[in-house]
């Protein structure tokens, strides 16, 4: 066999093993993405006019649904299933939250769902619009930015201040929710009047 074709097959195989590992590793361990829109800001693209954070997000830290409160994570958008977000993880299943404008003031996430916001509230698309989302359309969680080199860190759990869940007995969460609807309709017969 000549070394001409030798080095050949070294180089397809090389070539194949490569790439095998590369898809390998960007399926099962996780990938880089381009942080695009302002809804994650001041975490996530400070200066959305002039740079883009590019981060990794990490498949396994979201494997059997081990998500933590303050999370940043990518997921499939539930009212565009070919789009996807970055948002902050606020709430986890059983947890009550108090909604910035959803149709329901307070919300009790469900088994096999979270409530997810972006940090910029203002400009964000997410759980106050379209309600808490099924785990299933969680892809990866952001572990690092990567890009720019200035702003290389670590993307730790941190959940702002202002949007810890509240604890309420059922019972007391029932009341609540009976006394918004009760006001709810009467501010809809004065309007009607």
């Amino acid at each position: 066999m000549s070394t001409a074709r030798k080095a050949f097959k070294i180089f397809i195989g090389g070539f194949v093993f490569g790439v095998g590992g590369s898809l390998t590793f960007f399926d099962k361990v996780g990938y880089f993405a381009t942080v695009d829109g302002k809804s994650m800001q001041p975490v996530l693209n400070p200066i959305h006019e002039t740079q883009r954070d590019i981060i990794f997000l990490n498949h396994f830290a979201v494997r059997e649904y081990q998500l933590k409160r303050g999370d940043i994570v990518s997921l499939a958008s539930p009212s565009r299933p070919d789009e996807v977000l970055i948002k902050r993880v606020i709430a986890l299943e059983g947890d009550t939250i108090r909604t910035l404008s959803y149709k329901n003031r307070y919300v009790t996430i469900p088994e096999g769902h979270c409530w997810i916001e972006g940090d910029h509230h203002s400009v964000s698309l997410d759980s106050n619009y379209f309600g808490p989302v099924a785990l299933g359309l969680v892809h990866a969680r952001a572990s690092r930015i990567i890009w720019p080199l200035h702003r290389q860190q670590r993307l730790e759990p941190r959940l702002p201040k202002d949007r810890q869940p509240i604890s309420l007995s059922p019972s007391l969460v029932e009341e609540l929710m009976e006394e918004y609807q009760e006001v709810e309709s009467l501010e809809l017969e004065d309007v009607q009047i």
